[in-house]
């Protein structure tokens, strides 16, 4: 009787753990469903002002920080240079960080800012860090960071500038899969959509800061250039946030200014992929926490919603164990396993809800076979956390 009582306790501990990241996934995809799109405190009074005003063709710099990225950053920044904005008004710069002689080569022939670091460690903030040092003496509006394998439109830059005229100092853009080769890439397709509505979309619906994903990011350039030596970690993007919220600066997600970012398209990538960012996750909770006094005293809602999305269970794995738990706990107890299904209920109408229609297919609920597998690499990836460890895990990008 008294080892049943511990059984029961236990599973009803497990149950609130993964009940509190399901209900905070339920909410956000009914205000992607439900709310209609608000703009942020600042936007209709700037809305206002830019319409008396002159438009104003602002200044880019853009950055491509490359660590070994030989196979895919020839193609990306020869495909941003095709932009229709004033060429005048924009500079690329490609952080080259262990690319071969000839890539470097194919760089030089083109009308960009090569920088050749060599770095102890390498990462994407010190590679970034460096660009700031090359580019003191010029001045800028705002910066953009590309991933070596990102794509854009040609009016990326001329949408982007739309944007920048309502004033925002911190914009993310939509970031969307660029390939879906196999299941692997077809599931982390569908993966960052559901990032991008229940993180970004609805959180600016109901005038929360979006969630920056480490690319595809742009920033006030003085901003940039004051904060971004304080970054220490690879997990660049979540400590961008945190500086951000921090002052109280709103982040804009822009989904109608896509960045076309190549899906992982094997097991080994993606473990590698999700290592580096379940690390990421844990450093930044410990980062936050101690600063959540101050944000509720202070007021600063921004600021402690991020801090409980880093505790949350990755989806993935929220979904596959609240389904096997349900399956252990309906062989112990009919009436234990009510709560279990209804939660994995949620959490599946969550997700459909956060899917983008047009990848609501049944093709694409083919592809969750390989999830299971997928879930197997990431629970192993536990064992590896070390939220001490700040090196660079690169993933490797295809052609």
């Amino acid at each position: 009787m008294i080892i049943w009582s511990i059984i029961h306790v236990v599973e009803i501990f497990l149950w609130l753990m993964l009940a509190a990241s399901g209900t905070y996934i339920l909410f956000f995809a009914l205000v992607s469903m439900m709310w209609k799109k608000q703009e942020s405190p600042l936007s209709s009074y700037m809305d206002r002002l830019s319409a008396l005003r002159e438009p104003k063709s602002h200044t880019f710099l853009v950055l491509f920080p490359a660590y070994n990225e030989d196979r895919v950053i020839v193609n990306s920044v020869h495909t941003f240079l095709g932009q229709y904005y004033p060429y005048e008004d924009f500079h690329v710069c490609v952080i080259s960080d262990h690319m071969q002689p000839e890539t470097n080569e194919k760089l030089r022939q083109l009308p960009i800012t090569l920088l050749q670091p060599i770095f102890e460690k390498s990462s994407k903030a010190k590679a970034m860090q460096y660009a700031m040092d090359h580019f003191k003496s010029r001045d800028f509006d705002y910066i953009v960071i590309l991933d070596a394998d990102n794509v854009v439109g040609s009016d990326f830059l001329d949408k982007l500038n739309g944007v920048c005229q309502k004033g925002y100092q911190a914009i993310q853009c939509h970031r969307c899969a660029k390939n879906a080769n196999n299941d692997i890439a077809v599931l982390d397709g569908v993966s960052e959509e559901i990032n991008n509505t229940l993180f970004r979309k609805a959180h600016n619906r109901i005038g929360l800061s979006s969630a920056l994903i480490g690319s595809g990011m742009a920033f006030d350039y003085q901003w940039f250039r004051k904060n971004v030596y304080k970054l220490s970690t690879a997990g660049e993007d979540r400590e961008l946030e945190a500086l951000l919220l921090k002052q109280r600066i709103h982040i804009h997600y822009e989904a109608d200014i896509h960045v076309y970012d190549e899906k992982v398209s094997n097991t080994d990538n993606f473990q590698k992929q999700r290592l580096r960012w379940m690390t990421a996750q844990i450093q930044s909770l410990l980062r936050l926490l101690p600063y959540i006094p101050k944000a509720i005293v202070t007021g600063n809602i921004d600021f402690i919603d991020k801090t409980i999305q880093q505790a949350l269970i990755p989806r993935s794995m929220l979904i596959v164990i609240t389904f096997v738990m349900a399956c252990l706990i309906t062989l112990l107890s009919r009436v234990w396993c009510l709560k279990w299904w209804l939660l994995f209920l949620f959490i599946c109408l969550s997700l459909y809800v956060s899917t983008p229609r047009q990848l609501r297919k049944h093709s694409v609920y083919g592809k969750l076979l390989a999830l299971p597998n997928l879930v197997a690499r990431m629970l192993l990836n536990l064992m590896k956390i070390d939220h001490k460890n700040t090196d660079f895990l690169h993933t490797e990008h295809g052609k």
